[in-house]
């Protein structure tokens, strides 16, 4: 039996365009606070001839979290891959104007959660599987204060365990996708003219290309 694939953060943006490609050849768990999402997310996957297990769930809730990966232990018995799609992207301010329930929140999702998460889903990858984070040169731009600081505090850690398991495995790949418009995006850079970005599905196939499961 191949192992699924987690993708937490996968309703939308880079997290379901994975999703839907990887679900021509692996069982997807997709992991979103959004259970609309989601069921329009497995709605597509069952269209291709895919199979999903949705799990709407809050990601910062650490109990959610461990019950979800017993589960996954306990009907598979590990992961090929984990793809860490999930971001806060708070609103922009310039850094002496940040609020402090943004930052909080930033903190708490992109910081807080993915060390949780790291230790959690490791055994589930063993040796042999592959988790994916995704960086985004963003960080440090100007306005970008709690996104930027909470997404490069989350790229060091997954630099941290990369370097930490190069012998051992699992395998850490930490990738830089180029702009794509998702409604995130819109947010940082309205009015940006959206024919002149990638795709998510375009960036996605570089994503999949790399990792050499396919």
């Amino acid at each position: 039996m191949t192992y699924p694939i987690l993708i937490t953060g996968a309703s939308r943006g880079l997290g379901a365009a994975l999703a839907l490609k990887l679900a021509r050849n692996f069982h997807i768990i997709a992991v979103a606070k959004t259970t609309g999402s989601l069921e329009e997310l497995d709605d597509r996957i069952q269209a291709i001839g895919g199979q999903a297990t949705l799990a709407p769930l809050d990601l910062t809730d650490v109990n959610a979290v461990r019950h979800l990966c017993i589960s996954i232990h306990e009907r598979w018995g590990g992961l090929l891959l984990w793809a860490h799609c999930a971001i806060h992207a708070a609103p922009l301010s310039p850094a002496n104007f940040i609020d402090a329930r943004d930052w909080e929140k930033s903190v708490k999702i992109n910081i807080t959660t993915t060390g949780m998460l790291i230790p959690n889903v490791a055994p589930l990858l063993g040796h042999a599987g592959i988790a994916v984070f995704l960086n985004d040169p963003c960080a440090g731009l100007k306005f970008f204060g709690s996104y930027g600081a909470t997404k490069s505090a989350q790229i060091a850690l997954a630099q941290s365990w990369q370097a930490e398991t190069i012998n051992t495995g699992p395998r850490v790949c930490i990738v830089t996708p180029a702009p794509v418009p998702t409604a995130t995006r819109a947010r940082f850079f309205p009015g940006e003219d959206s024919d002149a970005l990638s795709t998510c599905d375009i960036e996605a196939d570089k994503i999949i290309a790399t990792l050499g499961i396919i």
